[in-house]
């Protein structure tokens, strides 16, 4: 191969620049990247791929697969096909089968499993979503780290983040929590009192920026008055907040270059939007937009600036409740949605009822094993793609730097099938070029974004207008969905077990259900004292973790809310 430079292709924050020699992965030592390799990428080679198509679970040839394939959207009504792509893959040329599929009149999908409620809500309060990137956390004084876990989630914001003064916000001690200056172990849920509650102690304090607020945030005012709606001591109380802590985050944030750092929980709940314009409007009290070394960091618009060359217009419908049973023939492309989406035994419900279920993909897992027709993807090393980053400005391309006798990538597919059906496809070159070309616009995005005030009509934030006010206060238990250091939501090392504070007295490796009102779930219990007591941990990708999540949305965002809902725990006749 001509080089062996590439990128990683994992959906997560810190998209690594990886170097491939000698069969194996190794780090970009500048830039980004810093050198060293997740876990994810450290271990790939060691987890088994999908080598062979199948049909009704017996080995076939990729042209018996292709044809078999072609066969199954002949015989379907187009209105009776859906596509659902997920986004393991974080390539922009995974797209390119949306491409077949929109032309052909099939049914694609909208909405997002992960963090499209607190985007919606950033956009509503600043106009767009423009992240900060990471060089400027690396500037910052004081790092608010806002339930975010970085040392399982985005390990190259580590060393940027060495030496500062340190806040978590998390109801998880989690190993940045240990070694922060302040940690505050709140309750679920409470977070966006808690940014309310700062913005209305610094207006009593008058800690806010003044000149800030008066070009670019005219209505804090009427903000201010919202705050006033929220009792003080029966919040802090329910919060498991101290006036000691509101009043030290306060002092470390006084006059300094401030990054907050979110993490994707803090949003997974009905009113996901809220918490997110509540942490932004925190942000802007200090006037941290437009400044060096100050902001707020979630995800970013990857594609912000770029232009898709596939056909996207077609008739869309919820990737959060898809109702797969509509449909006679579902093409699952790198995703998991028995495993991923919430309410697994609604979809399993659903997808039980489709007669065609193809499946896509590199792993097998509870979507591949039960499809009618698999279909197996070649890895990142094997094919060529280009992807960008919603953690910071950059394009990475994704050479081909290996062959493989297995798999067939998603321009191969979408172009057979795009010659079988008629459907004009351009070069693979060509759609690699057109990204590319946006690669200038891209690495040249705002380094401080806001500069000039906010992406709004009046270039001014749009702050919260009202807040319904929830209870904290259940005999129920929280549930914590986050990601662990092992896996990628179902890919990878899933994680097996349930985790509770050691109080509840329930010894380790001890069967117990954990129930919702949408259902239940057997796991073996691990002690784990970094949680609140009022808490159970399940982490993302545990088979059966989504038995108990709603296929509700979020108000704004159509985002999955996979925190929403309370669980109890059973255990024999007993019952917390």
């Amino acid at each position: 191969m001509k080089s062996s430079n590439t990128a990683c292709p994992l959906d997560c924050y810190d998209a690594c620049e990886v170097i491939y020699e000698e069969d194996k992965l190794k780090a970009q030592k500048s830039g980004h990247t810093q050198g060293f390799l997740c876990p994810h990428l450290n271990h790939y080679e060691k987890h088994k791929q999908i080598h062979m198509p199948t049909f009704m679970q017996k080995e076939i040839s990729m042209q018996e697969a292709l044809v078999k394939l072609k066969e199954i959207l002949l015989l379907s009504k187009k209105e009776e096909i859906l596509h659902y792509r997920g986004s393991g893959n974080f390539g922009l040329m995974q797209e390119v089968s949306d491409h077949f599929f929109a032309s052909f009149g099939a049914t694609l999908t909208d909405g997002t499993l992960c963090d499209g409620a607190g985007e919606a809500g950033i956009m509503m309060g600043r106009g767009s979503n423009k992240n900060m990137p990471l060089l400027e956390i690396a500037k910052s004084e004081v790092v608010i780290i806002w339930g975010r876990n970085p040392h399982a989630t985005s390990s190259h914001l580590l060393p940027l983040i060495k030496d500062k003064t340190l806040i978590v916000i998390d109801p998880i001690q989690t190993q940045i929590a240990k070694i922060a200056d302040l940690h505050i172990q709140i309750k679920p849920h409470a977070d966006i009192y808690l940014a309310m509650l700062l913005c209305r102690f610094l207006h009593i304090e008058s800690g806010y920026d003044k000149e800030f607020l008066e070009e670019y945030a005219s209505e804090h005012e009427e903000f201010y008055e919202l705050t006033q709606s929220i009792r003080i001591k029966a919040t802090l109380e329910s919060m498991d907040v101290t006036l000691g802590q509101i009043g030290k985050i306060l002092e470390y944030v006084k006059e300094k270059r401030v990054a907050i750092v979110c993490g994707v929980g803090i949003q997974k709940y009905s009113d996901g939007a809220d918490v997110l314009r509540a942490i932004d409007a925190f942000a802007v009290m200090l006037g941290l937009f437009g400044k060096e070394g100050c902001g707020v960091a979630y995800l970013g618009n990857s594609k912000e600036g770029i232009s898709s060359p596939f056909k996207r217009d077609a008739k869309r419908v919820s990737k959060v409740n898809t109702e797969f049973s509509n449909y006679k023939t579902v093409f699952i492309q790198g995703a998991n949605p028995l495993s991923q989406m919430p309410n697994s035994s609604r979809v399993h419900d659903s997808l039980s009822q489709v007669s065609n279920i193809i499946y896509f993909g590199l792993y097998e897992n509870e979507t591949s094993q039960m499809a009618h027709l698999v279909l197996p993807a070649k890895n990142f090393l094997c094919k060529n793609d280009i992807r960008t980053s919603y953690s910071h400005n950059a394009m990475l391309r994704m050479h081909q730097v290996a062959d493989s006798d297995f798999g067939i990538s998603e321009y191969d597919l979408s172009a057979y099938l795009c010659g079988e059906f008629n459907i004009a496809l351009d070069s693979e070159a060509f759609y690699l070029n057109h990204f590319e070309s946006f690669r200038e616009k891209v690495e040249h995005r705002d380094s401080n974004p806001y500069k000039e005030g906010f992406d709004t009509k009046n270039k001014e934030f749009a702050f919260l207008e009202e807040l319904e006010i929830q209870s904290l206060t259940d005999s129920k238990l929280f549930l914590l969905t986050p990601k662990s250091s092992k896996s990628l939501n179902s890919q990878f090392m899933r994680d097996e077990f349930v985790y509770l504070h050691p109080s509840l007295d329930i010894a380790e490796n001890e069967e117990v259900c954990v129930t919702s009102a949408c259902g239940s779930v057997t796991l073996r219990v691990k002690h784990c004292d970094a949680i609140r007591k009022d808490c159970v941990l399940i982490y993302s990708g545990t088979k059966g973790v989504n038995n108990l999540t709603t296929s509700k949305h979020s108000l704004d965002g159509k985002c999955a809310i996979f925190q929403e809902e309370k669980v109890e725990i059973k255990m024999k006749e007993k019952e917390l």
